[in-house]
């Protein structure tokens, strides 16, 4: 997969993350309100959950655990009754502020660098231990978050245990997904052939076999084995589109949506088609730039003459 593949991909992450960012920041504008309407709450926390298992599948760690963090919290608005008061509408917007200085620097000229990325990690910690310490508060204690709290500040919060939280089903089947997924990212970066094709295909399998049961599951992952099965196809090609597909169906899996997922019409054409096929956007710049990755200049030269002819 070349450089634009890639950033392709990591655009798609971008603006995905951006949407989730807003879906955040408008809850927690109205957070008193949004805790009584479960819908609501649970919008906030597929959120986090989306940002977290992209970040993931990337490996933006520092992303993948601010997102988490943010998760474990709306978590505990979503089972449990909090008094939502000024104090805690500050801390999650700490919260948020940092996962949303990450994504700004991601979006970067430079990208988000280590070290910028643990600086701001480490100027968060403080904020995130408070809103858990507080949370647990709140709640009166008993809190399980995905980052230890220090137990000098658990036990001025509460002298109760934390309770541990099994996943559900639908959380080990994405977070399998997610490990698949990077080590589909990881062949997708070498170069083509017949060898790392198949164990791409061998990756579908096993993303198959997460879920048996789901028809829309097993007719997304039997296309992408399909598309990625014809060697005409490069991975410029299939791996955006695949990867995107992928990703989307594993947060409709945690979010138990499940029922919804499908092969887009790009996915099934790339499975069926038997010769190389160049996936265009509607919008005209946008397609004129894809023509000109795709085509060489004789190409688009006799494309020219075929656009202008009546």
């Amino acid at each position: 997969m070349d450089s634009a593949s890639q950033q392709k991909i990591l655009g798609y992450f971008i603006e995905e993350a951006k949407e989730h960012l807003e879906t955040l920041e408008k809850g927690l504008m109205e957070l008193a309100a949004v805790v009584q309407d479960p819908e609501k709450i649970n919008e906030m926390f597929r959120a986090a959950h989306s940002v977290k298992g992209g970040a993931a599948m990337l490996g933006y760690n520092s992303i993948q655990k601010t997102a988490h963090r943010l998760e474990d919290c709306f978590k505990v608005l979503r089972e449990q009754e909090v008094p939502v008061d000024n104090k805690l509408q500050d801390l999650f917007f700490q919260g948020y502020d940092t996962l949303s200085e990450l994504l700004d620097q991601l979006e970067g000229p430079f990208g988000l660098q280590d070290e910028e990325a643990d600086k701001i990690i480490h100027q968060s910690e403080p904020a995130f231990l408070e809103l858990e310490q507080y949370l647990n508060q709140l709640v009166g204690g008993g809190v399980s978050f995905s980052e230890p709290i220090q137990p000098s500040v658990v036990a001025s919060a509460s002298s109760a245990s934390p309770v541990e939280q099994v996943p559900s089903p639908e959380v080990e089947i994405a977070a399998q997904v997610v490990d698949i997924l990077k080590e589909m990212l990881a062949l997708f970066k070498q170069k083509a052939n017949r060898q790392n094709r198949k164990q791409l295909q061998d990756l579908c399998v096993q993303l198959a076999k997460l879920s048996t049961k789901n028809k829309g599951w097993q007719l997304l992952t039997k296309s992408a084995y399909k598309a990625i099965s014809n060697p005409k196809f490069s991975y410029r090609t299939l791996a955006p589109v695949v990867i995107r597909e992928l990703k989307e169906a594993c947060d409709a899996i945690a979010q138990g949506q499940a029922d919804t997922i499908q092969p887009s019409p790009e996915l099934e054409q790339l499975a069926k088609a038997k010769t190389p096929q160049v996936l265009v956007p509607v919008e005209p710049k946008a397609a004129a730039k894809t023509l000109k990755q795709a085509f060489n200049a004789q190409q688009l030269s006799q494309l020219r003459q075929l656009l202008s002819s009546k």
